[in-house]
């Protein structure tokens, strides 16, 4: 597309409870470096009073009101699909958008959770062996490092999820978009068995978040040739990745997938290149200030 640079940036976050998102700060830190004005507002669904359907609404509200863009979070990236003119490749394989970009009135569909974790994953794991990938959860965050993990070049990637329908459901959309056998679902009951078998395991459930302590699966499962990944990234040191250190494991935060998603989706915003460096040492900083509050993967 044809990028027009200017100076005052005009953006925000839609979802629910987003009042901890690291994203406002993350984003006008950025902005600040690159001697741009930019505004980043949170607009959530729960201060407003209203419910998820809504955000088709505000995405309108927002083209109206001038806004740049949107990043969309947990409950509305699905249902934000409809109301938008256009999908990226990405977020239509995905069947999810975390990124709106106001182009010509028009507003157009992005994912850049998925080449967030990618690019996180590629800098924090290089030459780790990717044949037998095991992932524990398959909802919004899990579909979006599903796709990432296959297309980094995993050999197959097995999610197991607690509902064997969502698990069954993304496997299958997976073996569509890569090609058949890459991906199968699982349930719980086979997680030892499979982990035994597995390279990696990348987590993508809430266990492990301020508000959900504890670990995903029993620490006994851990071997030190198993790499983990985490998305969770508040805390940066989950239980999972504290263990699994401590066992010899290679280990990934959740840190790396947020501040990449933010790099992108400010790439988008502005056509301009992002200090990547820069807002990896932001993040680290405000994630220390913050360790304390439950956090949201935008």
């Amino acid at each position: 597309m044809a990028v027009v640079f200017k100076d005052s940036y005009l953006v925000g976050l839609i979802g629910s409870g987003i009042g901890p998102s690291l994203s406002p700060a993350l984003h006008e830190r950025e902005a600040d470096r690159q001697g741009l004005r930019y505004l980043y507002r949170l607009i959530d669904i729960d201060v407003l009073g209203l419910e998820p359907e809504a955000v088709g609404d505000l995405v309108r509200a927002a083209r109206d009101l001038g806004f740049d863009g949107l990043n969309i979070t947990h409950p509305c990236k699905q249902l934000v699909i409809p109301h938008l003119d256009a999908l990226a490749p990405q977020a239509e394989a995905l069947g999810a958008v975390n990124t709106v970009v106001f182009e010509d009135g028009r507003a157009i569909g992005h994912n850049t959770d998925v080449t967030g974790f990618a690019a996180s994953f590629a800098r924090g794991l290089p030459d780790v062996p990717l044949e037998r990938v095991v992932q524990l959860g398959a909802g919004g965050a899990g579909a979006a490092v599903a796709h990432a993990t296959l297309t980094l070049g995993a050999g197959q990637v097995t999610v197991v999820d607690a509902l064997a329908d969502r698990a069954a459901d993304l496997a299958g959309s997976l073996n569509r978009h890569f090609g058949p056998g890459r991906a199968a679902a699982a349930g719980p009951d086979r997680l030892a068995e499979l982990l035994a078998r597995a390279d990696g395991v990348v987590h993508a459930t809430p266990t492990g978040m301020a508000a959900h302590p504890g670990l995903p699966f029993p620490a006994g499962l851990l071997r030190p040739d198993l790499w983990v990944a985490e998305v969770v990234y508040r805390p940066l040191e989950t239980e999972l990745l504290r263990t699994a250190r401590t066992v010899g494991c290679a280990t990934l935060d959740g840190g790396g997938m947020a501040v990449f998603q933010a790099v992108d989706a400010f790439r988008l915003f502005t056509g301009r290149e992002p200090d990547s460096v820069g807002m990896l040492a932001d993040f680290a900083g405000l994630a220390r200030g913050a360790e304390h509050s439950a956090g949201h993967a935008v």
